[in-house]
């Protein structure tokens, strides 16, 4: 879905990136973005901020609030893990396991695709080692893990979890409605195979700054989760783990399509996606906008670096513009 359609205002995403060789601009990046200051409101914007996108894994943050909301209780380590993206890494794939177990249920009542895990380290492994493709390694199981446990939980048909009429479904998507505070107006299908719905990148800042600010409940219960273990979130070679590190108290979550929403306990948070879906810019772009808005440090602007090789030594960046 293009980030322009459904726009009566024609608003477009912008160049908010320049692909910089040997001082020469070969190239650009488009996209939109958008920051809340503490209060909610919109301290700035770029490009179309306000128009429907598909924001992919920024949402399973949002899907564990709603199964939390429907009574799925697991250790802070496993509530981070239905947050993932996960990297396919041991770790990752035991807490896969422990939340199938803890429903009476094994890898076998997954529905992710088959795939070697996400992790280059991690995939080249599983490939020396002769192991096929399984539906564990593929980066969203331990949201499905945690959606089957909750339709057990629930007493819901665990084989038809997928479905956008099983009950799960239309129970998340109510709770994503109510936390982006906007209406869903797309559901298409995630590279996962699950529902996957629409909001604003001002919907999606809006969502992960209600998590990043509640002092009790299921949104307390997910920020806390994704703050005391964010390599569960993603692993332990990730950009999105080295921005939380550098960010304490800080929550975020990364999704395909260059997606990246990212909240502050004081309230502040951002979103952005570009048109391209390039991921090598997504970092750049979040480290940019929290410069943008005041956060600075040296470990932050470090997650946004992107430097281009020429004869395999830098000759080049990537760098924000907006």
């Amino acid at each position: 879905m293009s980030t322009v359609q459904n726009d009566p205002a024609g608003r477009r995403p912008e160049i908010v990136a320049e692909i910089v060789r040997s001082g020469f601009v070969e190239g650009h990046h488009h996209g939109s973005l958008v920051a809340l200051d503490a209060d909610g409101a919109v301290a700035w914007s770029v490009g179309a901020a306000d128009v429907p996108v598909l924001p992919r894994s920024c949402n399973k943050p949002l899907q564990a609030l709603g199964m939390v909301r429907l009574g799925l209780d697991l250790p802070d380590d496993l509530l981070a893990l239905a947050c993932a993206s996960h990297s396919g890494e041991d770790f990752h794939l035991d807490g896969v396991r422990r939340i199938l177990a803890s429903a009476g249920l094994t890898e076998d009542a997954l529905q992710t695709p088959l795939d070697h895990p996400l992790d280059d380290v991690a995939r080249e492994a599983a490939i020396r080692a002769g192991r096929e493709r399984d539906r564990i390694s593929m980066n969203c199981s331990g949201k499905h893990a945690a959606m089957l446990a909750t339709c057990v939980l629930q007493g819901w048909d665990p084989d038809t979890y997928l479905d956008v009429a099983h009950p799960l479904q239309v129970a998340l998507a109510a709770t994503f409605a109510d936390v982006t505070g906007e209406p869903v107006e797309v559901v298409a299908v995630d590279g996962c195979g699950a529902p996957l719905l629409s909001t604003s990148l001002v919907g999606l800042a809006t969502a992960f700054r209600a998590l990043a600010v509640a002092d009790s409940g299921p949104e307390r219960r997910i920020a806390e989760a994704i703050r005391a273990f964010p390599a569960f979130v993603s692993g332990t070679r990730r950009d999105e783990l080295a921005l939380l590190t550098a960010l304490p108290g800080a929550i975020g979550k990364a999704g395909a399509e260059s997606c990246y929403a990212v909240a502050l306990p004081d309230g502040r948070a951002f979103a952005l996606k570009t048109d391209d879906g390039a991921p090598r810019v997504r970092p750049v772009l979040m480290a940019a906008a929290l410069r943008r808005s005041g956060i600075r440090s040296d470990a932050v602007d470090a997650t946004g670096r992107h430097p281009l090789l020429g004869g395999g030594v830098p000759v080049g960046e990537i760098r924000a513009v907006f």
